[in-house]
């Protein structure tokens, strides 16, 4: 099935200052960023990015602070105008859009979850989850009745006539998800919302989160510092330094194969094991037949899927001496791991 694009970036710029366009023109020449601040008081912000958001992706943006991440991420609903650039949501031109276009694409088809839970606090905790709805001008009891059954997908049932100061800072975050969730827009996008929280708190509403994106089917750009955070959640990875996108790619993609130093060091503590998968250290099994073809007959080998990981096949290992086969989703055997493969896998060298 073909991927449907529903965020796409193209050679987006954005540099903050009065001389914002004739520092574009010299940062497309190879001025540096530094040298772009001290001539023309100019700061580079996003740096001729572009990516594609899939139907259905959580596509984590991640970077270090300063690295442009939630900068860009605010071109896509248009909290930001781009100094250059274009931005497609569902294959419509959002920088094309009137003032109240864009505040229908932003209550209806985008909800935005904020680092710090962006709730009004002399409103009720129903009242905030219900605002989408009000900017979109339905009746009392509709926003009511759907921001109550939105504050149950996030467990906050009952609590709707709080005041956000009552609430924990996990509470608040739930809020600020349930309000995103409320007008069942197909896009959210996430600007460091579980940043904030306890270690324990933030797995658990990543967990939830994960949960509500697949049951709900939404598209979500995540924007997050924690590499952790990416491979956890994220279909795809950008990983962002001085506004620009130095690699793209999946979680597996990025950990075993990054594209330089940075990234490199980026990935340097990230385990192996349970990101690199089967598909990527095997063996094809025509050729590893052709190498032995007296020792083993392939079918009788112990079997793992693609999709295994490197944890899974040491855990196979343990208990057979043998190669181990490896089979698609039609149960046909398309690669063979030895012992050796396997070592060179959980070390790096393939």
């Amino acid at each position: 099935m073909p991927h449907e694009a529903v965020i796409e970036l193209s050679g987006v710029w954005k540099i903050f200052g009065e001389r914002a366009e004739q520092a574009l023109q010299a940062t497309k020449s190879g001025v540096s960023k530094p040298d772009i601040l001290r001539r023309f008081g100019c700061v580079l912000g996003v740096s001729n990015a572009s990516l594609t958001v899939n139907r259905g992706e959580i596509f984590c943006v991640m970077g270090l602070s300063g690295s442009g991440k939630s900068t860009l991420v605010r071109h896509v609903n248009r909290l930001l105008e781009p100094t250059a650039g274009r931005v497609l949501v569902e294959g419509e031109d959002i920088l094309a859009k009137s003032e109240s276009e864009l505040r229908e694409v932003r209550a209806a088809r985008i909800g935005m979850v904020f680092q710090n839970f962006g709730l009004l606090p002399h409103r009720s905790v129903r009242e905030n989850v219900a605002l989408p709805l009000e900017v979109q001008g339905a009746s009392l009891n509709e926003r009511y009745e759907l921001a109550e059954a939105a504050l149950a997908k996030v467990d906050l049932d009952g609590w709707g006539d709080r005041l956000p100061s009552s609430l924990s800072g996990g509470m608040q975050q739930r809020v600020g998800l349930a309000r995103a969730l409320a007008a069942d827009p197909p896009i959210l996008l996430m600007d460091e919302p579980f940043s904030a929280l306890d270690p324990l708190i933030r797995r658990q509403l990543q967990d939830q989160f994960l949960h509500l994106c697949r049951e709900m089917g939404k598209t979500t750009m995540f924007i997050t510092h924690d590499l952790d955070e990416a491979i956890r959640i994220g279909t795809k990875i950008a990983i962002m330094k001085d506004g620009s996108i130095v690699q793209t790619g999946t979680a597996e993609e990025i950990v075993a194969s990054p594209q330089d130093d940075y990234v490199a060091d980026f990935v340097a503590n990230i385990s192996r094991l349970h990101v690199v998968h089967a598909h990527r250290i095997m063996e094809n099994a025509p050729e590893w037949a052709a190498h032995h073809p007296d020792r083993h007959a392939l079918a009788e080998l112990p079997a793992a899927s693609v999709s295994a990981t490197l944890s899974d096949l040491i855990e196979l290992a343990v208990d057979t001496e043998s190669p181990i086969a490896v089979k698609d989703g039609q149960d046909a055997i398309v690669g063979v791991i030895d012992r050796s493969r396997l070592l060179q896998g959980i070390q790096g060298e393939i």
